[in-house]
């Protein structure tokens, strides 16, 4: 079983958040916080910070805390995602998209109003949570199974 371990991060910008689009391998789009893989012996906030670096050109200086956890098992795919998101605090710096994967194409402060438009592209285990975020649920974990060999005809049940 392939296991990984993302970090998510919740950026505040006025009453929405910032959120960076993605293009995957099949050409589709989808629209959620930075963030990523973590690398092998990096700790979650450290890949976090270099991913929002990379993907945003923003440097996080301090974090708020832990949002949400997040858990996705696709056991007839073989793999197992975890998600950390974490709400930042102190953030500076411009908009420069460096994506050494060349996924982001495009970086946008989303308003409250717009974010929930631009996540429903995205798997629900991104837009639930990051939805549920921004209307100040206080979910701490979601979990959610992934039924199916072929993601484009897999089915999606959130288990809590």
């Amino acid at each position: 079983m392939r296991r990984w371990k993302v970090g998510g991060a919740l950026i505040r910008h006025d009453d929405g958040l910032v959120l960076v689009c993605n293009r995957r391998r099949d050409r589709s789009v989808e629209w959620t916080p930075p963030g990523g893989v973590i690398d092998h012996g990096e700790t979650v906030l450290q890949g976090l910070e270099r991913e929002v670096r990379e993907e945003t050109g923003l440097v996080v200086a301090s974090w708020a805390g832990l949002s949400y956890r997040v858990t996705v098992d696709a056991p007839d795919m073989g793999w197992r995602l975890s998600v950390e998101a974490w709400e930042a605090g102190t953030v500076t710096g411009d908009v420069l998209i460096a994506d050494p994967d060349g996924i982001v194409e495009e970086v946008r402060h989303a308003s409250a109003a717009e974010a929930p438009g631009l996540l429903q592209a995205s798997p629900p285990w991104v837009h639930a949570p990051v939805g549920g975020w921004l209307l100040g649920d206080a979910t701490q974990h979601y979990r959610f199974l992934l039924r199916g060999a072929e993601r484009s005809s897999a089915r999606i049940e959130r288990l809590e």
